[in-house]
């Protein structure tokens, strides 16, 4: 599972997440093996869970309908939605992404983006900014953006889906002189809000964590309603923070405490919360 671009209403996460952030969830989760689809009735069902009445539900399906994210289809006479060709074709790219656990080292180098945009396609040049800093890249200079290295192939892949490949061109890089390359980093990214966001994250869903950990058993329905918040809650921070290498970051540093609370709670809650799905879809 993996979220698409808050361009297209598919990354978006907060402390509160919104209707249509849950569903996006549950589609890139649980949809995939039914082709990409959900009845209306079963997604209904399912966000019961999580507490988003149905009014909303269908409110939120018109707008990610709208965004073309989902598409109406029927089956066996059942109202449902499928996701469109580019929603499946972003959520297999954050597959990796999301449930990436290690980090960029230092030695992986750098890939720049360089670009250069006619003032006369200046909207391609504000989709391709939007869509690096969606990808986690951090802004060296104007028309340079730099990225752990390891984000390559999603970038190639980007530029290539979005036909944008011919105004740019990426580079294996390395910082071989000049400045503290932790200092650099501060400037490249806003760690400071990133912080902010791990540390909010932490405070969101501990409890959920210290709960798990205490029972021996598992039900399934509240295993899924937790997992769904807490992924909601997660898929957006690995964009933000494209892995960017431990020795560059700040002692103490939130993202590896907050990576340590979603990867626990993955663990615990994840084939429950499968097994709840399976046994609410028809």
């Amino acid at each position: 599972m993996t979220a698409v671009s808050e361009t297209t209403e598919v990354d978006g996460a907060g402390r509160t997440a919104q209707p249509r952030q849950l569903i996006v969830t549950v589609y890139g989760l649980y949809s995939r093996g039914e082709g990409g689809w959900l009845s209306v009735r079963s997604l209904i069902d399912l966000l019961a869970g999580v507490d988003v009445e149905e009014p909303a539900v269908r409110s939120s399906i018109s707008r990610l309908k709208r965004r073309g994210i989902l598409s109406a289809v029927r089956r066996t006479g059942a109202a449902g939605y499928e996701l469109s060709e580019t929603a499946l074709a972003i959520l297999r790219e954050g597959d990796e992404r999301i449930f990436r656990r290690e980090r960029a080292t230092p030695g992986d180098g750098w890939l720049l983006a360089v670009f250069s945009v006619p003032e006369a396609e200046r909207h391609k040049r504000h989709v391709l900014r939007t869509q690096l800093a969606r990808l986690g890249f951090g802004t060296a200079s104007s028309g340079v953006w730099i990225a752990p290295a390891h984000l390559r192939d999603a970038t190639s892949d980007m530029l290539r889906r979005l036909e944008l490949e011919g105004y740019a061109d990426l580079f294996h890089a390395e910082h071989l002189a000049f400045g503290d390359v932790r200092e650099k980093v501060r400037d490249w990214w806003d760690l400071d809000q990133l912080e902010s966001l791990y540390s909010a994250f932490l405070d969101e869903h501990a409890p959920a964590l210290r709960r798990w950990q205490r029972r021996k058993t598992t039900d399934e329905a509240e295993a899924f309603a937790d997992y769904v918040r807490v992924l909601t809650d997660w898929r957006r921070l690995p964009y933000l923070d494209p892995g960017l290498p431990a020795e560059l970051l700040p002692a103490g540093w939130a993202g590896i405490r907050a990576a340590d609370l979603f990867f626990t709670l993955h663990s615990r809650l994840g084939e429950a919360a499968a097994a709840h799905v399976s046994h609410t879809l028809p």
